[in-house]
């Protein structure tokens, strides 16, 4: 589909030899990135997330092998690239980096990214937490009393010490909140250490990330693609998957209606799609369906990165 150059992402070349672009304004209508190891998903994904850079558009991706981060420096000229590139029929071609900005939970490989346990919320929490319903449950009750407290939860110490205040507390909370068995606590008090030695202290912490911070662009214009270093990340794929959605229910709760816009605010790639849906509770399957429909209006683009498209639930696509 050929349209205005300026406000279009140049996807490739078809058979006949003529161009082929998407509409930026069809870019926030999401898209789905599959195929097997070794096809290509990678390089595809650098090579959208440059292209909507270059229309000044910001990329948020998740570097799950570490190889994203060569989007970061202008590809060197060899001969197989010419061979492409005249297979394309592409005659002017100058290499240019993006520009990037590196991010990282564990604070190695990029800027520290956080969020307080309030801002996760008990749904969120309690998937990383590996929590049964009941559990859930009574972990929604723990997060109602601190707000009815107005206590504001930053970090794993904050629930750690509000859990063992219920604890002590149960017989004065049980007329308002109703039972709260000791067992049950313990489990979620457990839960929580486990993740602290996890590595969830970094992550549930202060300063809290702000979404401006992805929204960038550089002095040219071009869009800065913001990229998570999830190399170390993706070796707890519950905390992963549970991250980025977190990220786009932020996304999709904070910023305004916008429509349909010649270009996307962002756009947001997920790589490892299938880790979001894999043993994924109906109450969490429901609200990333929510995100996934209504994040459109708020103008962002939603690509998903696996395998098999059967990994992508029928209801979100």
């Amino acid at each position: 589909m050929n349209e205005n150059r300026e406000t279009s992402l140049f996807i490739g070349a078809a058979a006949a030899g003529h161009s082929v672009f998407l509409p930026g304004a069809m870019a926030n209508r999401h898209g789905l990135i599959a195929g097997a190891t070794g096809t290509g998903k990678t390089v595809t994904l650098q090579t959208i997330a440059h292209g909507f850079s270059k229309l000044g558009v910001p990329v948020f991706a998740a570097d799950v092998k570490g190889d994203l981060s060569g989007i970061a420096a202008p590809a060197a000229q060899n001969e197989r690239l010419a061979k492409r590139l005249a297979r394309m029929k592409i005659d002017a071609f100058e290499p240019a980096a993006c520009p990037v900005l590196f991010w990282d939970l564990f604070a190695r490989r990029g800027h520290p990214l956080r969020t307080t346990v309030s801002d996760a919320g008990p749904l969120l929490f309690s998937r990383i937490l590996e929590l049964n319903d009941t559990q859930t449950e009574v972990l929604q009750i723990i997060f109602k009393i601190a707000d009815d407290e107005g206590l504001l939860l930053l970090d794993l110490k904050d629930l750690r010490e509000l859990l063992a205040w219920v604890a002590e507390n149960a017989k004065e909370l049980k007329q308002e909140y109703g039972g709260i068995a000791p067992g049950t606590l313990g489990s979620i008090q457990r839960a929580v250490l486990a993740l602290s030695e996890r590595g969830g202290e970094q992550f549930f912490n202060e300063p809290a990330l702000k979404l401006e911070h992805l929204l960038q662009r550089d002095f040219s214009g071009r869009g800065v693609v913001s990229l998570l270093d999830a190399t170390d990340l993706l070796q707890d794929p519950l905390l992963y998957s549970t991250f980025l959605l977190w990220l786009m229910s932020e996304l999709f709760e904070q910023l305004p209606e916008v429509g349909d816009l010649p270009l996307p605010k962002l756009v947001f790639f997920f790589d490892e799609a299938h880790l979001l849906f894999r043993d994924a509770p109906s109450a969490l399957l429901s609200r990333i369906e929510q995100v996934v429909r209504l994040i459109r209006s708020k103008g962002v683009g939603i690509y998903f990165v696996t395998q098999n498209p059967a990994d992508i639930p029928d209801s979100v696509l």
